[in-house]
């Protein structure tokens, strides 16, 4: 009987939700109706102060793991829905602001140690406060850690798997905003061409009819007339075509317009020919963030160059050189790139690494290349060897905008597939995406295949449903 009762004693004692805010960096602690919330400063550095939240869900409802969220763009602040569907999931959860509030790059002007903060370090030291706080709330640390994010909380997943292996057992990385300085002199290019005149400008009428005319051209190549392009690289179309041959029509484009719309299907190169950043694919234009009446590149991209590369917040984005930039942003804020390709110890400690990508992401306003998430995934396999499918896969989605949106199927559960592949070592042969019309409806479904394979329909059946296509490979 002694034995049976000394064996039922926790570790750890638990402590209640009104102490939590006697611990060490915790500004405060409530108690709502679903979860306890806890505040947190950290100040690893002396310029650093990130104020980040651990939610913890009552002990009877917490699954025993924690899931933290990733933000979007600068950040400036807590990824409070994210996390609101953590708990509801029964997941301890955890989200920061990186060390700075608001979404403005201003932060980063004199001050090289939040710069940091927001590259790197405000992520992993959240992650070690929240499980830290976790085993102090019930009594004992998560069993297992996840990580969720896309755009920059996609590069927040993929810094992590780089810096800082033991922080996360599984991360999803949805179009990571990697290369990311790069990323952003690309968009100043593009805008910088856009705005040469109201008449580089391309409407929402000329997006579709550019687009119509690029579904025309390819919908058919991979076997479904779907107004879908499943892999815009088997695309060969020249915008030419549109060109007006005399005053401007809807049907047609005018040299200025086409000289926009070349710069978003052209690489940024350096002047030897190196790639800096990869061409928009085919296939998305309707997302392309070009309207008629924008006076200047987006606020992202600005302050990028403004206020971490120039380190100075005068600085006339008119002035933009792109090596020039470049070099200046590299010198203030390389950590930001998170480029690293190898993920050796990430992979050693039985880590599994989820990528996703829209193929339809693109234009100016925060959207980023698939290519560049192809090329990252590509250089993974070429440090560390071909075959890494047991801990890494990437799926590329047809039709898919920004982190979601666009024409093709945009919902699917990547963290479920991530977790039956962690904890019950069941990698994901495809994942079921669904599309969604105006009235809530499931108007479609197709699997998501890992990279390079893609879905092939088998010959019969409806095209909306997902059971009759299977994923196949195909040499590039």
């Amino acid at each position: 009987m002694r034995l049976l009762f000394l064996l039922a004693i926790p570790l750890f004692a638990q402590t209640p939700c009104a102490d939590m805010a006697l611990l060490r960096d915790v500004t405060a602690a409530t108690p709502t109706a679903t979860h306890c919330r806890v505040s947190i400063t950290l100040r690893p550095s002396a310029d650093s102060e990130i104020k980040s939240e651990v939610w913890l869900p009552a002990a009877a409802g917490w699954n025993g793991k924690f899931l933290m969220e990733g933000g979007g763009g600068f950040v400036g602040s807590v990824n409070t829905g994210g996390m609101t569907n953590a708990v509801r999931e029964g997941y301890a959860s955890a989200s920061t602001d990186t060390g700075h509030t608001g979404g403005s790059g201003s932060f980063a002007l004199g001050h090289p140690e939040k710069i940091a903060d927001f590259a790197f370090r405000a992520v992993h030291e959240t992650a070690v406060k929240a499980k830290a706080l976790i085993a102090a709330y019930y009594g004992r640390g998560p069993r297992l850690s996840y990580w969720e994010g896309c755009s920059t909380g996609g590069r927040q997943g993929l810094m992590s798997a780089q810096r800082y292996p033991e922080d996360f057992d599984g991360i999803v990385a949805g179009a990571p905003a990697i290369n990311q300085i790069y990323l952003c002199a690309w968009r100043m290019r593009l805008l910088m061409t856009a705005l040469k005149s109201p008449q580089h400008a391309l409407s929402p009428e000329k997006l579709k009819l550019l687009n119509d005319a690029v579904l025309d051209k390819c919908d058919a190549n991979d076997g479904v007339k779907d107004r879908l392009i499943e892999d815009p690289r088997d695309c060969n179309f020249d915008p030419s075509v549109l060109e007006c041959n005399g005053p401007e029509t809807a049907s047609c484009l005018t040299p200025q317009q086409l000289e926009t719309v070349n710069a978003a299907y052209t690489d940024a190169r350096k002047s030897t020919g190196e790639l800096l950043y990869p061409r928009l694919p085919f296939g998305g234009e309707l997302g392309w963030l070009l309207p008629s009446g924008a006076t200047e590149p987006g606020r992202m991209d600005i302050d990028m160059f403004r206020y971490i590369g120039n380190q100075n917040p005068d600085w006339d984005w008119r002035t933009f050189a792109l090596e020039k930039d470049i070099q200046r942003a590299l010198l203030h804020g390389e950590e930001i790139q998170t480029v690293n390709p190898d993920l050796a110890k990430f992979k050693a400690r039985g880590g599994k690494l989820l990528i996703y990508h829209g193929w339809s992401d693109g234009g100016s306003g925060g959207a980023i290349s698939a290519f560049n998430t192809i090329s990252y995934y590509e250089s993974v396999l070429k440090q560390m060897g071909p075959n890494q499918d047991n801990w890494l896969r990437l799926f590329m989605v047809p039709g898919m905008a920004h982190c979601g949106g666009g024409t093709g199927p945009d919902q699917f559960n990547s963290l479920a597939a991530l977790e039956r592949w962690r904890e019950q070592n069941e990698p994901p042969k495809s994942i079921t995406a669904a599309r969604v019309d105006e009235h809530g409806r499931v108007d479609m479904t197709r699997p998501l295949c890992p990279y390079p394979q893609r879905a092939v329909y088998r010959g019969t059946g409806s095209i909306g449903d997902a059971a009759n296509y299977t994923c196949q490979a195909k040499g590039f």
